[in-house]
């Protein structure tokens, strides 16, 4: 039987008084406070109603069938529930817990057993099923309202917590997102930081590398010009040898430079060169690349320069002869331009104490302490626009890689003295490619290469070592002809139109997988065009080609086969 009560105080019953305990406010909460009422005696009910009734309490409905306490509860959503202990169908037992179990393991819902059963046992199972706190029958009101006030009370301070957990968790979850959409732009600020870090890197490579180039193709410009005066008044092989040579080398420099691109993204894989180098000749190299720029450009802008040498007798320094000669030609083209008015520059080399010494003393304008001291630092110049500060930067670096030291002693309108030590090497002098033994035959080779020049110089190249030589413009013929034809090696550039070189590498050892394939190709050893390369291709050359590169790429290919 459901019995509900809710509306005025009955007649005759004045008003509970209890101590205060409680805040006006408290209490107010305390009666929107919803309690549900489970006994099987009526007249129980009916007093607990009346108790309630007269502490204020109006939100409240009772039952005297246990079975429906589970639909109530759901319901109603109750904040107390008060139940007997023995009752029919189901007891307090079994009602404690079919309501805990409708509720959320953090919801401190309380329950309240009324019993006249007090023994341990009872209490202990009580407990154990979810009981919060026990009325014994009979019971005093006032102790009654006092509980249901103290538990309601913890009640709220629960919902209380709770919300402002809920809030403070949905605060966090704001603040997290907050954090997260700020560290995605932090990570986006990062990342665009990062490529313009990588592009000033790549700008400070670019500048280095234009910087040396410059100075390569300034010596390839400026003897190529003379040599251009010279056809008109007859040239001669004399007069040519030098620029020619000189050419050659300044180009050698470049092919040098390309390949020192290497590193900056693999340094840990440098694949230099260290032969035992003599200095001297590394002088006389330097000061004859750069003739252009301190003779010939400055004698038609009005200046005079000479450079002159003392060199002694020295030992080899274990080296790189091509950064040797960019060391030097900066050197000397820093001193061209501390001579404004003219003036001389002097290049001396000798032994101290086991060290081999280069000093290269100019009569230019000096340099004050401050300049002599950050001279060295990349990107520092006082030559303005004119200047990229990377020149004695790059000397700086030469020498270290080197293993050897630079001092530098200078004052203004006094001139500068560059003082070079370099460790001296026992080893002796590495024979040149030029000098290899030969160790092949005269071959025929099939030349593919979709650039009619470039084919042009491979096959000039080939016909100098007596080799007969066939071309093709493209993958396609270089098929057809090697079908036709016998040959002994075939030379194919890697891009090309209509077939790359690996594929036709592939092509030939499917007809003939014993003819060797040589792949040319202007990328880096590195670029990732030439990873995974196909094992068709027995070796690759990098461009530009020389004819010592050629020789030795022959010597490694039909020596393996």
């Amino acid at each position: 039987m459901l019995v509900e009560m809710k509306g005025p105080t009955l007649e005759g019953m004045p008003p509970l008084r209890l101590p205060g305990v409680f805040s006006d406010a408290d209490l107010i909460a305390m009666h929107a406070c919803k309690i549900l009422v489970i006994d099987d005696e009526q007249p129980n009910v009916r007093l607990l109603e009346r108790v309630l009734m007269r502490a204020g309490f109006e939100n409240f409905i009772s039952t005297t069938d246990s079975r429906e306490s589970a639909p109530l509860f759901t319901d109603f959503q109750p904040d107390l529930v008060l139940t007997d202990w023995l009752m029919p169908e189901m007891d307090g037992c079994a009602v404690i817990e079919r309501l805990r179990a409708l509720m959320a393991t953090d919801d401190y819902l309380p329950i309240v057993v009324l019993t006249a059963d007090i023994t341990p046992e009872t209490k202990k199972r009580a407990l154990a099923a979810g009981a919060t706190d026990f009325l014994t029958k009979p019971f005093d009101q006032i102790e009654v309202i006092l509980r249901i006030q103290n538990l309601l009370k913890a009640r709220l301070s629960r919902l209380i917590i709770q919300r402002q957990n809920a809030t403070l968790e949905e605060s966090v979850r704001q603040r997290t997102l907050e954090l997260e959409r700020t560290l995605t732009e932090l990570r986006h600020t990062q990342q665009q930081v990062i490529q313009q870090e990588r592009l000033a890197a790549l700008g400070t490579m670019a500048g280095g590398i234009a910087h040396d180039f410059n100075n390569a193709l300034g010596i390839i410009m400026g003897f190529g010009e003379l040599l251009l005066r010279d056809l008109k008044t007859g040239l001669t092989k004399e007069n040519a040898t030098l620029p020619i040579s000189a050419i050659l080398t300044a180009a050698e420099d470049a092919a040098k430079i390309v390949h020192r691109l290497r590193g900056f993204y693999r340094p840990d894989e440098s694949e230099e060169r260290r032969l035992s180098v003599d200095l001297n000749g590394i002088v006389e190299q330097a000061i004859s690349l750069t003739q252009p720029r301190w003779k010939t450009a400055a004698t038609a802008a009005g200046r005079r320069i000479t450079i002159m040498t003392e060199l002694g007798e020295i030992a080899g320094i274990l080296g790189d002869p091509a950064e040797l000669r960019v060391m030097l030609t900066n050197i000397i083209f820093n001193a061209v331009d501390a001579l404004p008015n003219g003036g001389s520059v002097t290049v001396c080399t000798g032994v101290e104490r086991g060290v081999i010494v280069l000093r290269i003393t100019d009569t230019g304008i000096g340099m004050s302490e401050d300049v002599r001291r950050r001279c060295l630092e990349p990107f520092f110049t006082t030559k303005g626009q004119h200047g990229t500060g990377l020149g004695l930067s790059m000397v700086f670096g030469i020498v270290h890689r080197h293993g050897g030291t630079i001092d530098i002693e200078s004052e203004p309108g006094q001139g500068t003295t560059f003082l070079l030590r370099f460790p001296a090497s026992n080893s002796e002098s590495i024979p040149e490619p030029d000098s290899l033994p030969w160790l092949y035959r005269p071959l025929h080779i099939l030349v593919a290469d979709d650039q009619p020049i470039l084919s042009q110089i491979v096959c000039e190249y080939l016909q100098e070592d007596m080799h007969t030589v066939e071309t093709a413009l493209s993958g396609s013929i270089a098929l057809e002809k090697f079908r036709a034809d016998h040959f002994d090696l075939v030379i194919t550039d890697h891009v090309m139109d209509e077939m790359t070189g690996e594929q036709l590498a592939i092509r030939i050892k499917e007809l003939n997988p014993k003819v060797p394939v040589i792949l040319l190709t202007g990328y880096g050893g590195e670029s990732t065009a030439l990873k995974g390369l196909s094992p068709a291709i027995d070796l690759v050359l990098l461009k530009p080609l020389s004819l010592a590169a050629l020789r030795q790429a022959f010597a490694k290919v039909m020596t393996k086969g």
